[in-house]
């Protein structure tokens, strides 16, 4: 029954962004554990993640009516924007638009090579190509679970990047979601909700 509930209100309290190839499976539900393919993206800045879904509806006008007849829709846009605060293989690629990262072994590389004697290496490319992934978003706020993914997309737009003494380095993408298909959801949620939530 609609109505007053604080029991609905949420509040995003804590989350993590993660990312796969392009087209993988999601978990099918809101407790699932996510997949060997997803790579958790670590720390984000206190803004969290911000959502817009932005629909353009072109008014069809007529001679008979000031107002329109009907509307269509022309576009819809979904994108999805965070910034990352971990400086790290997985994230420097998917703000670069994609690439491998290589690992550099020292000129006498030890019996093992620690993580901590290991340097990786990074070229940008002089021509853009399409860096598809999927993503995925978690919060919880106490017993409530939500997730929401994006089974195709990519980095559309980059903020610049600032190297001071006073503040981390902050890596700021926009990810907008494409079409997977014509049978699929541009997006998808999944909700674990408080039992004591439904009346």
């Amino acid at each position: 029954m609609a109505g007053n509930n604080g029991k609905e209100i949420r509040v995003a309290g804590t989350g993590r962004v993660l990312i796969a190839p392009s087209g993988t499976d999601a978990p099918a539900n809101a407790t699932d554990n996510w997949g060997t393919e997803w790579t958790d993206l670590g720390y984000t800045t206190t803004d969290g993640i911000k959502f817009n879904k932005k629909d353009k509806i072109d008014p069809v006008d007529t001679w008979q009516s000031v107002s329109p007849a009907r509307f269509i829709y022309s576009d819809r846009d979904l994108t999805v924007k965070f910034q990352l605060l971990q400086l790290n293989k997985a994230n420097l690629a998917f703000f670069m638009g994609g690439g491998a990262v290589t690992v550099t072994a020292p000129a006498e590389p030890p019996t093992v090579l620690a993580e901590d004697l290991k340097e990786f290496s990074y070229d940008l490319a002089h021509t853009p190509a399409p860096d598809e992934r999927a993503l995925g978003i978690e919060f919880t706020d106490g017993a409530a679970k939500y997730r929401f993914v994006i089974p195709r997309g990519q980095v559309t737009e980059t903020e610049e990047i600032s190297l001071t003494r006073t503040g981390a380095v902050k890596l700021g993408v926009t990810f907008t979601a494409l079409a997977k298909n014509d049978q699929s959801a541009l997006a998808s949620f999944r909700i674990k909700e408080l039992s004591s939530s439904y009346s």
